[in-house]
C-alpha cells in the first residue's frame, strides 16, 4: 500500500495485539553468538549450553549437627537412666563437658557452614564398633558412622562419652549430593540466570558459563521537532529514543542510542540501513499516516512492512517490519503509546534473539477504585496508581471472573486509574506503579472490581 493509499485509510482495520506478536517473532530468530564468561560476571545472562553439575554437593557425608558421629546401633535403647557408654577416638581430655561444647539446641547453623570442621573433624581412619568422633555442623562424617548424636544428649569424660539418646540411621547426616547429586541438570539454554544461581554455579565447581551474547539492537529517534536539550519554539526534548535505550538494557540487550534522524526518506534509509547489523532496529516517532510519518513507507521499501496498526491502546499507530532479515520495529512517537508497545513487541522479539526466555510480567491483585472504560475489540492499558497492602491475595493471580469481580473481600491492595488516554503524557506513566490490561472483549471494569496490575518495568 503506497503511502497516499495509507494517509487516506487510516487505520480501519487494525491487527490484534496476539496476532501481531506472532507475525512479528515468526521473522526473529536467536542470533546464536556465544561467549564463555566469568562466574562473576554471569547475572542477568541467558545460559546458551545445558549445564549439568559436575561434582555433588555436598562432596561428602556431612554432619548436620554439633555432636558425635556413631554407629546408630551402638546407642539402640540408650536413655538418661541407661546410657550407651561409647569411646571417643581422636579426641583429648579437654572436650570437657558435653553441657558446656555446644550449641545448646543443636540447630543447624547455616549453609554456608560446609568447612566448619577444626582439626579434630578430620576423619584418620573408620569409626569401629564402640566409637564416637566429634563433629561440628558441617564437618565430614568418618566413614563407619551412620548418624549423628546431638551434643545436648551426651556428657564426655575424658576420651569417654555417655550417650543419652538413641539415634536412627541417617539421623542429623547429610549424605553425599544432598543438595546437588553428580550429573544433575541444574539450566537449560535461555535461562536467565540470578545471583543465587550465581552461588549454585560457584558450589559445583564451575567459574565460567556459556552464554549467549547480549542482543544488540539499534534505537533511531526521529522527528524533525526533536532536539537533545534547550528546546525553542516549537522543539520537544527527544525522551523516546532514550526510554527504549534504558528499556533494552533492562531486558537483557545492548543498546546503540543513535542521534536524532528527521522527517526525510533519505535521511531515514540511510539511518535504518547503518543499524541492520543490529539483531533489532528500533524507529522512534513517524510510524502514523501523516504527512511527515515516512518511516513505514521507507520500510516497505527496503524490505517489508507486517504490520501497520494495532488493536491496542494507547499506541495503535505502531508497525512492524522486517528488511535483510532484520527486524524493524516502528514505535509511536507519542512517549506512552511508545512504552506500551515497546513492552509489548520489542521485549519478547530483543529476548528471542538473545536466546532468552520471555517471562511473563509479575501481577498484583488489587481492587479498583475507579471506572475503567476500554473500547471492545482494542486492548487498553489503564494506568494506575497501586495503595495499600496485599493482604491475603496471591499476587501473579488473576481475578475469579472474566469481568473483574471476586468474591474475596480481603485484598487490602487498591488500584486508582490515574489517567485511561493521553499517550502523550509522559509522567502519566512515570508515575504510576503499573497499568491494567482490559482485553479485547471487554468495555473495561468498573470500580471495585479485583484485577490484575501488570508490574511493566520489572527487568526481566
Amino acid at each position: 500500500m503506497s503511502h497516499e493509499d495509507r494517509r487516506h485509510a487510516g487505520f480501519k482495520e487494525r491487527t490484534r495485539v496476539a496476532v501481531a506478536r506472532e507475525r512479528l517473532l515468526a521473522r526473529v530468530s536467536p542470533h546464536g553468538r556465544v561467549a564463555s564468561v566469568p562466574l562473576g560476571s554471569v547475572d542477568e545472562r541467558a545460559v546458551a549450553e545445558r549445564i549439568d553439575a559436575p561434582t555433588p554437593v555436598p562432596g561428602y557425608d556431612r554432619a548436620a549437627m554439633d555432636g558425635y558421629a556413631v554407629r546408630a546401633e551402638d546407642t539402640f535403647g540408650a536413655s538418661g537412666r541407661s546410657p550407651a557408654l561409647l569411646r571417643v577416638r581422636g579426641r583429648e581430655a579437654d572436650a570437657g563437658n558435653g553441657d558446656g561444647d555446644g550449641d545448646g539446641d543443636g540447630e543447624e547453623e547455616g549453609g554456608d557452614r560446609h568447612d566448619g570442621a577444626d582439626a579434630t573433624d578430620t576423619p584418620t581412619a573408620d569409626l569401629r564398633p564402640g566409637e564416637a568422633h566429634r563433629v561440628h555442623t558441617g564437618s565430614e562424617v568418618p566413614a563407619g558412622a551412620d548418624a549423628v548424636v546431638k551434643i545436648e544428649d551426651v556428657e564426655a569424660f575424658g576420651d569417654e562419652l555417655e550417650v543419652f539418646d538413641g539415634v536412627a540411621v541417617g539421623e542429623n547426616v547429610g549424605p553425599t549430593g544432598e543438595d546437588v547429586a553428580e550429573g544433575q541438570t541444574l539450566f537449560e539454554p535461555g535461562h536467565v540466570l540470578r545471583p543465587s544461581d550465581v552461588g549454585l554455579l560457584k558450589s559445583v565447581g564451575i567459574d565460567r558459563v556459556p552464554v549467549y551474547e547480549r542482543p544488540t539492537a539499534g534505537v533511531i529517534p526521529t522527528g524533525e521537532e526533536l532536539v537533545q536539550s534547550d528546546p525553542g519554539p516549537g522543539e520537544v526534548i527527544e525522551t523516546n529514543g532514550l526510554t527504549v535505550s534504558q528499556l533494552v538494557s533492562r531486558w537483557g540487550g545492548q543498546p546503540t542510542y543513535r542521534n536524532v534522524v528527521t522527517d526525510d526518506r533519505d535521511a531515514l534509509r540511510a539511518a535504518i540501513q547503518r543499524d541492520l547489523t543490529k539483531d533489532v532496529v528500533v524507529t522512534t516517532g513517524g510510524s502514523s499516516v501523516g504527512e511527515r510519518d515516512l518511516v513505514p513507507e521507507v520500510v516497505d521499501d527496503l524490505g517489508e512492512v507486517l504490520v501497520h496498526g494495532v488493536a491496542l491502546k494507547p499506541g495503535h499507530p505502531v508497525a512492524l517490519g522486517v528488511v535483510e532479515g532484520t527486524p524493524v520495529l516502528m514505535l509511536p512517537g507519542y512517549p506512552v503509546a511508545c512504552i506500551v508497545n515497546a513492552v509489548q513487541f520489542l521485549r519478547p522479539a530483543l529476548k528471542r534473539a538473545g536466546g532468552m526466555a520471555v517471562p511473563d510480567l509479575p501481577t498484583v491483585r488489587a481492587r479498583l477504585d475507579g471506572k475503567v472504560r476500554s473500547e471492545p475489540g482494542t486492548r487498553t492499558f489503564a494506568r494506575v496508581e497501586l495503595s495499600g497492602t496485599e493482604g491475603d491475595d496471591d499476587p501473579g493471580a488473576g481475578s475469579d471472573a472474566p469481568d473483574g469481580t471476586d468474591v474475596d473481600d480481603e485484598i487490602d491492595r487498591v488500584a486508582t486509574p490515574t489517567r485511561t488516554s493521553g499517550s502523550g503524557v509522559l509522567s502519566s506513566v512515570a508515575l504510576t506503579d503499573g497499568w491494567v490490561v482490559v482485553p479485547e472483549p471487554l468495555e473495561g471494569y468498573d470500580a471495585g472490581a479485583v484485577v490484575d496490575v501488570e508490574l511493566w518495568e520489572y527487568s526481566g
